[in-house]
């Protein structure tokens, strides 16, 4: 290890100028002449600034620092490189280096702030991102852009609309081949993404406030007090759960086995339930010392056994769902008293916030239980919540009732070339 560390800073030293060009020719000849898992070992004491200087001492050094293997282990510390908890790459496509420097923007906070879509009429509108398209949903109607793969500007004018509701569109989600919708009609439409067939689930005699969907399997919940589970082979639905409250947000397991609904909390239990979707039945309760008006506004499954939410009670909690009985292993508190509207993570450090006053967006670090960064995209009096948020690599996207705001944090910090 100390032989190691001896040649990192040789050769750090190096690419300071700090040795004549037949130091840089033995020291760079030397270098190529050790095995790969050497060299692998000897980069791993290496942070990124020092892993940024060295790859300047010659091309040969610059493709070898270059690689991804040799940023993974520090790309897993950063906040939303792509690399989750599991080991997963989620932006594959992009180099780990370039993940490092825009993840140290997100950290700092450092972005370019633009309103990419504006319009006159409040609204409560609802995103998804798939890959470099945005999907926006505007009164009865949902709009797909296309996003600018080097600079993740939005395109102005749609490239397809989605209609059918008569009523304003309240969520959607989007599968591989499906744009599924929910409205205040109590209708929930299946659009193919491609082939542009609509399916019409008819059940809900008031607003569906919420849905999710994976692999054919549809999750409902609505303002008249039932959850409802479909399947895309059928437009009526399967079965009917009835609740003692509104629901709010649904979640539907990674494993497919269960479901979680969240609540508007107004009667004297707790808003959270996890549900089997075989037999429709309560699991369990999640929690017991939600005060009333607590409701559960979002919630992201993050694997099968980590869940997160948030709502009016302005606490993101995680629930770890392994331990018997399940129960809140972690919360972060939003420090102005603001209702949380909706939550989304990078599946390893990250959690980013929209926050009920002043479209405050807020970044965390799952590390550390203060805020790590907030930005406040809102400065009227009467002030919207940021109903939705979204984030790819380099931007983070947020909904709020008359705009749609976007966070470039793609520019590159100096010292990281």
């Amino acid at each position: 290890q100390a032989a190691a560390i001896t040649f990192s800073n040789d050769m750090q030293t190096t690419a300071r100028g700090g040795a004549n060009s037949s130091a840089v020719r033995a020291l760079t000849m030397l270098f190529s002449q050790l095995p790969e898992d050497v060299l692998y070992q000897i980069l791993s004491y290496l942070d990124y600034r020092s892993l940024s200087r060295l790859s300047q001492v010659c091309k040969t050094i610059y493709h070898f620092v270059n690689r991804d293997a040799v940023w993974k282990k520090i790309a897993k510390d950063f906040l939303n490189t792509g690399i989750t908890r599991n080991g997963t790459d989620i932006y594959h496509h992009i180099p780990l280096k370039e993940r490092v420097k825009i993840a140290q923007n997100w950290c700092d906070g450092v972005c370019n702030r633009a309103v990419p879509l504006k319009w006159k009429t409040k609204l409560l509108p609802w995103v998804q991102l798939d890959r470099d398209m945005l999907f926006l949903s505007q009164a009865a109607v949902i709009g797909g852009y296309s996003l600018c793969q080097d600079s993740g500007r939005l395109h102005r004018n749609p490239f397809e609309i989605y209609s059918g509701h008569k009523g304003d569109v309240c969520r959607f989600v989007l599968t591989d081949a499906h744009l599924i919708s929910g409205g205040s009609d109590g209708k929930i439409l299946v659009h193919h993404r491609r082939r542009g067939v609509m399916l019409e689930l008819s059940g809900h005699n008031q607003e569906v406030n919420c849905l999710d969907s994976k692999d054919g399997l549809i999750i409902s919940g609505s303002r008249d007090r039932t959850a409802r589970i479909w399947t895309l082979t059928s437009s009526c639905p399967r079965d009917t759960i009835a609740m003692q409250d509104r629901v709010w947000s649904v979640a539907i397991s990674p494993t497919l086995s269960s479901f979680v609904t969240g609540t508007a909390c107004c009667e004297n239990f707790s808003p959270l339930s996890i549900w089997d979707v075989e037999r429709s039945e309560c699991v369990c309760i999640l929690g017991s010392q939600f005060r009333r008006g607590a409701g559960v506004l979002d919630m992201v499954f993050e694997s099968p056994f980590q869940l997160f939410t948030c709502g009016y009670d302005t606490f993101i909690r995680l629930w770890d769902l392994r331990l018997s009985p399940r129960k809140c292993a972690m919360e972060w508190e939003e420090p102005h008293d603001s209702a949380l509207y909706c939550i989304q993570t990078d599946g390893n450090h990250m959690i980013a916030s929209g926050s009920s006053y002043y479209g405050v967006v807020r970044l965390w670090d799952k590390r550390q239980t203060r805020c790590l960064q907030f930005f406040q995209l809102s400065s009227q009096p009467a002030s919207s919540p940021v109903y939705c948020l979204r984030f790819s690599s380099s931007h983070l996207y947020a909904a709020l009732a008359t705009a749609l705001h976007s966070l470039d944090f793609s520019q590159n910090p100096i010292y990281i070339r």
